[in-house]
C-alpha cells in the first residue's frame, strides 16, 4: 500500500513538473510525460507496468471526453457538424479496411478479419492528444472539427473492433455491422441524454457548489456505464452528457457552481491526461519483452508500424481533399442564399409584413427558405412570439453562412487537420482488449503502441513547425477586440433598461442587472451572431462580478 501511495504521488508531481516545464521549453506535455514514461520503464531497478485496459476504457476516458464535451462550444459543434459525423464514421472505416489489407499482406498468417480489427483500434484520433493543438493558436474552426472527431470517433472504432473480432471467428455482414452501430449510437445518445438533463435537474437544486461539482464527478459514469449495460458505446454516452450539460448549465446553475465545476474538472483533465501519456511510456518494456518472447525482430516491427502510420495519414488527406471541396460548395450555396435569408428576415420584424409576405408572395426558390416559409403556413398562427422564434432562427441562419464565408477553410487548413490527427491513448487501450487467443497479439498490441507514440512524437512535434511554414487562418485577435467592445454596448444598453425599469436599489437592482445581462449573452449565443471566445469572457466577467455581489454585499462597478 505504502508503495502503491508513493507512485501516486511520484506520478502526481510528474504530471505537474511537465506541465510547467512544458511552457519553458515549448514541447507539449503529453510528449514529456511520454518520454519520461520511457525513459523511466526502461530502467532495470523499475518493475514492469501492464495497466489493465478497462480502466482506462472505462476509468479514464468517460471523465475525460465528458469534461472535452462540456467545455465544447455547441455552436462550433452544429455547425461542423457534417465535417464531423463524416470525419468519425467514413473515415474510421475507410482507414481500419485499408489498414486491414496491409496487415495481411505483411503479417504472415493474419486473416482480413483480424488486419480490420487492427486497422479499427488505429484508426481514431484522440480527443487528448489534440489539446496539443490548442496551444498553437490555429483557427477556432479547425480546432473545433478536431475536437468534434475525437470526441466522436471513438464508437466507431471500438465497434468496427469488436465487429471485426467475432468475424474472426465467426461470419458475419455489412448489414450487421451497421446494426451494431446504429443501436449502440442510439442507445448511447439516449441514455447521455437522459442523464445529461438528470444532471442539470439535480445540481440546480443543491445550493452548495462543492456539493454540486461531487455531483458533476460522477455523471460521465453515471452515463457511461449504463450504456455499456446495454451494448452501446459508454465514451458516446458520457459526451451525450458533457454536450447536453454544457449547454444548460449557464441557465440553470449558479455562477458558483460553474466556476467550482472549471476549477475541478480542469485538474481532473491535467491529472488524467498526464497519466495516460506516463503510463504509456512505462508499458513501452513490457511490450518489449513480449516482441522478444515472440521471436518478433524490432526494426522490421517498427517499419511496419510507421509504414501503417504513413497509411493512415494519405487515407486522411485524401478523405479531405473532397471535404474542403464540399466545404466550399456549402459557403458558395450560402452565399448565393444569404440576400434573400436576409430579405425575410427584415420581414420577420413587423409581424404583419411578415404575415402578408406569407399570404400573398409565392414560396422562395431556396428548398431550405421554401420549407421553412411553408411549415410556418401550416403549424403557425403568425402571433407575434413565433414570428420572433422565425426571425431568430434567420438570424442564426445568417451567422452561419457569414461563419462559412468569412471562416473558409481552404489548403493551409486541410494540412493541419490532416498532420493534426494524432493518435494516443485510445489506440493502445483498444490494442490490449484484443483477446487472449489472437493470433500474433503481442504483435498488434506493439504495433498499435508505435503507431500512437510515433503519431504523437512525429506529428506533435512538429505540428508546430508545419503551423509556421503553411500559415494557415489562426485567431483574428482585431475582431474579437471588435465584438468585445459590441458586446460591451450590448451589456450597457441592457442594464440601463434594467435600471430604468428597476423599482428597487442596492445590491438586489445590481444582481438582477447582472441575470438579465446573463439572458442577452444566451441569446445571442443561440442566434450565432458572436464568437463563442466573445461570448464566454463577457460570461466570465459576469459571473465574477456576481459572486462578488453574493459573497461581499457591495456594489460593482457597471458592467
Amino acid at each position: 500500500m505504502d508503495q502503491v501511495l508513493e507512485l501516486l504521488v511520484l506520478g502526481v508531481l510528474a504530471i505537474a513538473a511537465a506541465a510547467v516545464a512544458s511552457r519553458r521549453v515549448g514541447v507539449a506535455s503529453p510528449l514529456l510525460l511520454l518520454g519520461l514514461g520511457a525513459v523511466v520503464g526502461l530502467l532495470p531497478f523499475v518493475p514492469t507496468v501492464a495497466v489493465q485496459p478497462e480502466w482506462i476504457l472505462a476509468g479514464v476516458l468517460p471523465p475525460l471526453l465528458y469534461s472535452a464535451a462540456v467545455s465544447m462550444p455547441a455552436m462550433e459543434f452544429r455547425r461542423e457538424l457534417r465535417a464531423i459525423s463524416g470525419m468519425s464514421v467514413v473515415l474510421v472505416v475507410a482507414s481500419a479496411l485499408v489498414l486491414g489489407w496491409f496487415f495481411t499482406l505483411v503479417v504472415p498468417g493474419l486473416s482480413f478479419a483480424w488486419g480490420v480489427a487492427l486497422g479499427a483500434i488505429m484508426s481514431p484520433t484522440d480527443a487528448v492528444a489534440t489539446s496539443i493543438v490548442k496551444r498553437i493558436g490555429v483557427s477556432p474552426r479547425v480546432v473545433a472539427i478536431l475536437e468534434g472527431e475525437g470526441l466522436l470517433n471513438d464508437a466507431t472504432a471500438l465497434v468496427l473492433l469488436r465487429a471485426a473480432t467475432v468475424a474472426a471467428a465467426t461470419s458475419w455482414s455489412v448489414g450487421g455491422v451497421v446494426r451494431d452501430f446504429v443501436v449502440a449510437a442510439v442507445l448511447a445518445g439516449a441514455v447521455g441524454y437522459v442523464v445529461g438533463r438528470a444532471n442539470l435537474w439535480v445540481r440546480a437544486r443543491t445550493p452548495e457548489a462543492a456539493v454540486a461539482t461531487a455531483v458533476s464527478l460522477t455523471v460521465p459514469f453515471a452515463a457511461s456505464v449504463p450504456a455499456e449495460r446495454l451494448e452501446a458505446s459508454g465514451l458516446v454516452a458520457a459526451v451525450v452528457a458533457g454536450l447536453v450539460t454544457g449547454r444548460g448549465a449557464p441557465r440553470v446553475l449558479s455562477p458558483q457552481a460553474r466556476l467550482s465545476d472549471a476549477e475541478v474538472w480542469h485538474t481532473v483533465e491535467l491529472l488524467l491526461e498526464g497519466a495516460v501519456f506516463l503510463v504509456m511510456g512505462l508499458e513501452l518494456y513490457g511490450l518489449l519483452v513480449d516482441l522478444d518472447e515472440a521471436d518478433h525482430r524490432l526494426l522490421p516491427t517498427v517499419l511496419v508500424a510507421f509504414a501503417a502510420l504513413a497509411i493512415v495519414l494519405v487515407v486522411r488527406a485524401a478523405y479531405v481533399v473532397p471535404l474542403l471541396l464540399a466545404v466550399h460548395r456549402r459557403a458558395a450555396r450560402g452565399a448565393a442564399v444569404r440576400p434573400r435569408v436576409d430579405a425575410l428576415r427584415e420581414l420577420t420584424e413587423d409581424p404583419d409584413r411578415f404575415a402578408a409576405a406569407l399570404t400573398d408572395r409565392p414560396p422562395p426558390r431556396g428548398r431550405l427558405l421554401r420549407w421553412a416559409v411553408e411549415k410556418r403556413r401550416r403549424r403557425l398562427r403568425l402571433e407575434p412570439e413565433h414570428v420572433e422564434q422565425f426571425g431568430t432562427r434567420l438570424r442564426r441562419r445568417l451567422a452561419d453562412i457569414d461563419h462559412l464565408v468569412d471562416d473558409p477553410l481552404g489548403p493551409r487548413e486541410g494540412a493541419v487537420v490532416v498532420w493534426a490527427g494524432m493518435r494516443g491513448a485510445v489506440t493502445l487501450a483498444a490494442a490490449q482488449t484484443l483477446p487472449s487467443d489472437t493470433p500474433e497479439r503481442s504483435l498488434l498490441v506493439f504495433l498499435a503502441f508505435c503507431v500512437a507514440a510515433g503519431s504523437l512524437v512525429l506529428q506533435g512535434a512538429t505540428l508546430g513547425l508545419l503551423v509556421r511554414w503553411v500559415r494557415p487562418a489562426g485567431v483574428d485577435t482585431e475582431a474579437l477586440a471588435r465584438e468585445r467592445a459590441q458586446l460591451v454596448e450590448v451589456l450597457r444598453a441592457t442594464a440601463e433598461r434594467v435600471r430604468r425599469d428597476a423599482s428597487e436599489e442596492g445590491v438586489p437592482l445590481l444582481v438582477a442587472v447582472i441575470e438579465a445581462q446573463r439572458d442577452v449573452l444566451l441569446d445571442l449565443a443561440r442566434e450565432g451572431t458572436f464568437a463563442t471566445a466573445s461570448l464566454r469572457a463577457a460570461m466570465a466577467v459576469l459571473d465574477a462580478d456576481q459572486i462578488r455581489l453574493e459573497l461581499r454585499g457591495k456594489p460593482v462597478e457597471d458592467a
